[in-house]
């Protein structure tokens, strides 16, 4: 499976990220917390030119986090700040400004001993669409600032956020590469509704989720769907099937000849495991 996307998007929010790039002090590369490495561009480091960044994992709720722990070490091993958040509750976000500020500790210095007072650190936010970049900047301002468009490559207008006296924030319209070509990364994006049902299959998407699920976080799955036996083989794509089919029963998807409505067991389900209501669970890990 390989998902394109128009190529003109990425060219233009690719080069009105690099034109604001000169203006600021500091990325906050924000990223899927059930899914930090499939929610990030692979293109991002060559696009930032090696400023220094802040990675924030957003939805952290969303997240098992246990997992999250792990992805924030391996952050600090690859050499960045990384601090989970939820910015649709504010936790974490009073870090933000701090530890950016941190980031740019060397250079205060240097202007304090020259005797130069130091201005609030510029932070450019880049992520991919819906991760929650405009949930986020809300939060940090404390206010509601207008929209931005959730399409790559469209923003509305360039304008510098106060938060507080110590940052200034600088939105970037949402940015996807032109195409990726690992499956399992599309299917990861659509599981968690950052890719739309109409571009991928949702009984696809809802097999994958299953499949993930049933080998990692069967108690909480089983638990939700009253389901008595996990699978003895979570490769035998007809036992995941029949999870997907006990699931259905469960939630009364029957059609003519008792069969069960796998595309409407499919959707029920994803939307309640996107509403959190099959507990806190992550999509990948580091190690």
């Amino acid at each position: 499976m390989t998902i394109q996307w128009f190529p003109g998007h990425m060219t233009k929010a690719r080069r009105q990220i690099q034109e604001k790039l000169k203006l600021i002090d500091v990325v906050i590369e924000l990223l899927d917390a059930r899914l930090p490495l499939s929610s990030r561009n692979p293109m991002i480091d060559e696009i930032l030119q090696g400023k220094p960044r802040l990675i924030v994992l957003n939805k952290s709720d969303l997240a098992d986090p246990s997992v999250t722990r792990q992805w924030i070490a391996f952050f600090k091993q690859e050499g960045y700040l990384a601090v989970e958040a939820d910015a649709a509750s504010g936790q974490g976000l009073k870090e933000i400004p701090l530890l950016a500020k941190e980031l740019m500790k060397e250079k205060i210095e240097k202007q304090i001993a020259k005797g130069i007072n130091p201005r609030a650190v510029r932070a450019l936010i880049v992520g991919i669409p819906n991760v929650g970049k405009s949930t986020l900047i809300n939060g940090l301002a404390g206010r509601k600032i207008a929209a931005t468009g959730d399409r790559p490559g469209v923003t509305k207008g360039q304008q510098w956020i106060k938060v507080g006296t110590e940052m200034e924030l600088l939105d970037t319209p949402g940015i996807l590469w032109p195409k990726f070509e690992d499956q399992n990364v599309g299917y990861r994006l659509a599981v968690t509704g950052a890719i739309r049902e109409e571009i991928l299959n949702v009984e696809d998407i809802a097999f994958f989720a299953v499949k993930y699920l049933v080998r990692y976080y069967w108690e909480p799955f089983g638990e939700r769907f009253e389901l008595d036996q996990a699978p003895r083989d979570y490769e035998d794509a007809d036992e995941i099937v029949a999870v997907m089919e006990a699931v259905g029963r469960k939630r009364g998807c029957l059609i003519s000849g008792g069969r069960v409505d796998l595309e409407k067991a499919s959707g029920i389900l994803l939307r309640e495991l996107r509403a959190g209501k099959l507990g806190r669970y992550s999509l990948e890990a580091p190690y």
